[in-house]
């Protein structure tokens, strides 16, 4: 780990000696998110309803808009950074954008959904409304903040938009969407690159409107994901000695190559803007398949579902609750040691496990180039 930290440091300082600049930790005044659930901190609750308790329990003690016990990775980065918590650009109570805006939505993908939220489909607010959003909302949250008083404590300075950090955690559910069409993993593949065709063209729209710095991560190890071994099981020969299903992950790899490859062709073609490629995969697959050596438990099980193998039933999410007798009775409860688990609730990851995850981001080893976060301005 040393080395990887020793390593990092000679390549922030060659990178600053062939460019000729001071490398010092960058100004980040705002974030501005576009994701889905993995980084949505109420945008989705605002629109369709909270999600349950126990969502929150850990950190905020109560429903916060995220799916999580606590807090997620997009959390921790503000921290880092020195930033207040991103409220959801949907959220109309009690929020704060002076600081930056979350446009994510539980759900989200890439491609415009072919179906409605209520009929299984995914989030109608997908990265095309997200970045209608974004754009709106530079022109109007200037137009209020030069009306002064509390509006102009409220939204964020013009020069912010330049200055700001623009991170990307979306794509999951682009894959997903064809295994709930029993796709083959071929066919999957073959879609991915019109998914990231339009996810190049949002990022030339950002750019275009003055966005610079771009911390994009890409996606997990989705045939480790408790949901996607219960609802799209594969044969006992294609799960692999850790429980993972293969060709899940094998579409996954595909993705974040394909990926990288925008990247690092986007990197050439803004070449003003800074790109940040965070490997997310590598660092979550780590924890999912030594979970003992790293202090968890059980990473293919939820804490917070029902039954099951992996304790996750897709009619029975976390918080879900019956009435029996007049009485409320929580069926998906939370597990008792939140704290020591992997999976909150077969979907997303517990506070514990993004904090862990966070670490290993913030220090640059799994990024692309491989600088901390503080550093990722630096071109």
């Amino acid at each position: 780990m040393e080395t990887n930290h020793l390593l990092i440091k000679l390549v922030l300082l060659a990178s600053c000696l062939i460019h000729q600049r001071v490398c010092s930790p960058c100004n980040f005044p705002a974030i501005f998110n576009f994701g889905d659930s993995n980084s949505d901190t109420g945008g989705l609750s605002a629109a369709f309803g909270q999600a349950p308790y126990p969502n929150g329990q850990t950190f905020f003690h109560s429903p916060s808009g995220r799916f999580a016990d606590g807090r997620l990775i997009i959390d921790f980065i503000a921290e880092e950074l020195g930033l207040p918590y991103l409220n959801a650009f949907l959220d109309s109570i009690g929020s704060n954008f002076s600081h930056g805006a979350n446009f994510a939505t539980a759900g989200s993908t890439i491609r415009p959904p072919n179906s409605t939220i209520s009929q299984g489909g995914s989030s109608p607010i997908s990265l095309d409304v997200q970045l209608v959003q974004f754009s709106d909302f530079i022109t109007r949250s200037q137009l209020i903040r030069n009306q002064g008083g509390v509006f102009k404590k409220l939204l964020p300075k013009k020069e912010y938009f330049s200055q700001a950090l623009y991170t990307f955690d979306i794509g999951q559910n682009d894959l997903t969407s064809g295994l709930k069409l029993n796709m083959t993993t071929d066919q999957i593949k073959a879609y991915i690159p019109d998914v990231l065709d339009q996810f190049s063209n949002a990022i030339r729209k950002v750019y275009s409107k003055g966005g610079r710095r771009f911390w994009i991560h890409n996606t997990a190890p989705l045939g480790c994901l408790p949901y996607v071994l219960d609802r799209f099981p594969v044969p006992a020969s294609q799960i692999d000695n850790h429980g993972c299903a293969i060709p899940r992950n094998e579409i996954a790899r595909y993705y974040n190559s394909e990926l990288k490859r925008r990247v690092i062709g986007l990197r050439k073609e803004l070449s003003d803007a800074a790109f940040t490629y965070v490997d997310i995969y590598s660092i979550k697959l780590t924890l999912i398949t030594h979970p003992k050596k790293l202090g968890f438990r059980y990473p293919l099980v939820a804490c917070c579902g029902h039954g099951g193998k992996y304790n996750y039933n897709k009619l029975i999410k976390c918080g879900a609750k019956v009435m029996v007798e007049g009485k409320e009775i929580v069926l998906a409860k939370s597990c008792n040691d939140v704290s020591f688990r992997v999976s909150w609730d077969g979907i997303h990851f517990t506070e514990t496990a993004n904090s862990w995850i966070f670490q290993k981001i913030n220090g640059g080893a799994f990024s692309d180039p491989p600088i901390p976060l503080k550093f990722a301005c630096a071109r």
